[in-house]
């Protein structure tokens, strides 16, 4: 079992959970040891992250002289997770969740709780709490209070307290007990205002727990997904919903920062950010399964961004690639050297430079998911619908500009066809509303801008020595991008263009169902190194299949990428060569087209 701090080995990537109370979350190992948390939200400063660096905290519970065997899984349909250590002497269990009591609460507490009991026989437990504040550069101040142990300074407050003896060892909060079959030990670390102080640890744990259950089980209910992977499907909607930051309506990437893309390498990057592609996907997701109040609550976010023209750039568009959770543009990219990074992958990245980037293909994905929210729920606003026909004026001078494209790359910017594809897609979005609602819009513009995209598409972005549409303009690369074509009505899934579009991908990007972006060493993307396979464009690759009548084959795809989950049905961005998840875990992206990809396949079966 690795210990905060230990030095130890780390962790595959898979062998985490997830929790989180909608404003941030943990990933807790099946070692027993939570290795990330930022207390909070989600893109604050971290106090465990011995993920990235074992000496940069966190708070491991488990069995003294360690275990035979772990086991994990959440308790049926909620974000409760179970931690089993099977030793010589008995079977111990440590539950670990963040309590959310009720949606929206304005009283809630944030406070992550541990619940040690032992199921069979008996067993020593050893519990180390290292906060690390800061991303691990703090140390921070720790006390005894009366009801527990205060850990403040380096910009957060903190409150542990525990239903056994802890101490203070320097830094650190340490403890251990031991526990009969049947007895368990409760440990609370809560998140405390300025000059509060650690509340008292008793049995009100189990209101707690059943409270939270309750909560996630009513969550659930409401989803009308009843087919063939119900499994899947709902434990991605439910890592969907603990990507939410309820109080604002912003959805993330993912939770972490600084996951490999290829080990020891450094395409590592900072994903607690509201990316406006993902978030647009996220939108389209929650929608197929009938979770409006987030869906409306992204929206009336959105909204807000398209109204606010402080962050608006005339190169870079009137919406930023990215956001932080406030809807403010994220602080420059910044690398964190006193961290070495997990597995010894430098550099361990705070920011994201893409924000800087021009990706013009985020226009398409939001105003197709806005699209279907003004389709299928309550309609958007009239400001809403102000700020997306400025975007339009703005994509007719600027929808051929070159650009980084939906991957990032970081060289010279290119014509994209995902990027010209999405542009057209916005477009033709906007003529589909205006027409549905009657609402305002110079049609005839809009109109003659859509078919003039799409025969640049047909011309510029087709290759006939190739037979497939090709990454950019000019270019002999292939990418797992325009699988898109026919989900978004572009073209045909059997049109003859896309079909043998589909055969040149199959050739270059895919691997045994896994299938690459693209190939880094025929379209350079500006970043040393490989990476996996993109897990995304993997259940893209099942839909297609889909939509192409090869039915037998997609679910065999879908079947195999089942199996690519970890042990709680969680996936990083990436699946390398081996199987072994890389990236950044677990990823909204990956489990939004994860839902997509079934639900097509499940009404084409039939």
């Amino acid at each position: 079992m690795t210990e905060a701090g230990s030095g130890e080995e780390f962790l595959p990537i898979a062998d985490h959970g997830l929790i989180g109370d909608l404003r941030t979350a943990a990933l807790v190992g099946t070692d027993g040891t939570i290795s990330w948390f930022c207390p909070g939200r989600f893109d604050a400063p971290s106090v465990f992250a011995s993920l990235l660096d074992p000496e940069a905290g966190g708070w491991t519970i488990g069995p003294v002289g360690g275990a035979v065997r772990t086991q994990q899984f959440y308790f049926p349909n909620t974000a409760i997770l179970a931690t089993r250590f099977l030793t010589e002497d008995g079977v111990i269990e440590v539950h670990d969740f963040m309590p959310v009591l009720r949606p929206h609460d304005a009283d809630h507490r944030q406070r992550l709780v541990r619940r040690v009991q032992v199921v069979r026989g008996s067993a020593d437990v050893r519990t180390r709490l290292a906060a690390r504040p800061d991303y691990g550069r703090g140390r921070p101040n720790v006390e005894r209070t009366d009801d527990g142990v205060l850990i403040a300074g380096d910009g957060v407050r903190l409150g542990i307290s525990a239903t056994v003896d802890v101490e203070v060892d320097n830094d650190d909060v340490i403890g251990e007990f031991h526990l009969e079959s049947g007895e368990r030990a409760l440990f609370v670390l809560e998140v405390l205002e300025d000059d509060d102080v650690p509340h008292a640890c008793g049995e009100d744990t189990s209101a707690l727990f059943e409270a939270t259950s309750t909560f996630w089980h009513d969550w659930l209910s409401t989803s009308n997904y009843r087919g063939r992977w119900r499994e899947n499907v709902e434990r991605s909607a439910i890592t969907l919903k603990l990507l939410t930051h309820e109080p604002s309506g912003a959805v993330i990437a993912a939770p972490t920062a600084s996951l490999p893309e290829e080990i020891g390498g450094e395409r590592n990057w900072d994903y607690r950010f509201v990316w406006i592609r993902d978030a647009g996907f996220t939108l389209y997701a929650l929608l197929r399964l009938g979770f409006m109040d987030e869906a409306g609550a992204f929206v009336g976010w959105l909204s807000q961004r398209l109204a606010d023209e402080k962050n608006a750039d005339h190169d870079l568009g009137p919406l930023r690639v990215m956001y932080d959770i406030d809807g403010d543009v994220p602080l420059p990219e910044r690398e964190l050297d006193h961290l070495r990074g997990y597995r010894d992958s430098r550099p361990v990245r705070s920011g994201n430079g893409a924000v800087e980037q021009l990706q013009l293909d985020i226009y398409g994905e939001i105003i197709d998911s806005i699209y279907l929210f003004n389709k299928y729920g309550a309609g958007i606003s009239q400001d809403a619908w102000s700020g997306l026909t400025r975007i339009l004026e703005w994509l007719e001078d600027h929808w051929d500009d070159p650009d980084a494209g939906m991957w990032e790359i970081r060289t010279e910017n290119r014509h994209h066809t995902t990027s010209w594809l999405m542009c057209w897609v916005a477009v033709e979005r906007m003529i589909r509303m205006a027409r549905q609602r009657g609402l305002p819009g110079d049609l005839v513009v809009w109109t003659r801008l859509r078919d003039d995209i799409h025969a640049r598409i047909l011309r510029d972005a087709w290759d006939d020595g190739l037979g497939a549409f090709v990454q950019s303009a000019g270019r002999k690369a292939v990418d797992a991008g325009v699988l898109l074509m026919p989900m978004v009505k572009f073209i045909s899934p059997v049109d003859p263009k896309f079909l043998s579009t589909l055969d040149v991908i199959e050739e270059h990007l895919v691997s045994d169902s896994l299938v690459f972006r693209y190939d880094v060493d025929h379209a350079p993307d500006g970043v040393h190194g490989d990476e996996g396979t993109f897990s995304l464009c993997s259940f893209w690759y099942v839909e297609a299949l889909t939509r192409a009548g090869r039915l037998a084959e997609a679910e065999i795809a879908l079947e195999k990428m089942f199996t690519y989950a970890n042990h709680l049905g969680l996936y990083a961005e990436q699946i390398g060569a081996t199987g072994d998840h890389l990236g950044n875990f677990p990823q909204a992206f990956t489990h939004l087209s994860l839902i997509s990809a079934a639900l097509n396949l499940d009404r084409a079966l039939g």
